[in-house]
């Protein structure tokens, strides 16, 4: 389970990096749907941000950092 979640993690945070590069890649493009080629990649970026942030409280949990109730 915990493997499972790591890859997904490491998965997610690549994804993240190569949306990031697009991103950046898009700024030096000037036609008229850059910015909202721009808008969608933010939104992309934060949904794989949220993805990643959600595998590694996951992790915690998994592994015994993260613990609920008493």
């Amino acid at each position: 389970m915990q493997q499972f979640l790591t890859i997904g993690f490491y998965a997610a945070l690549i994804a993240v990096a190569v949306v990031l590069v697009i991103g950046v890649a898009n700024l030096a493009r000037r036609d008229g749907n850059q910015v909202s080629r721009s808008n969608k990649l933010m939104r992309m970026r934060v949904i794989f941000q949220a993805i990643a942030i959600a595998f590694l409280v996951l992790i915690g949990i998994a592994a015994g950092a993260i613990k609920f109730g008493g």
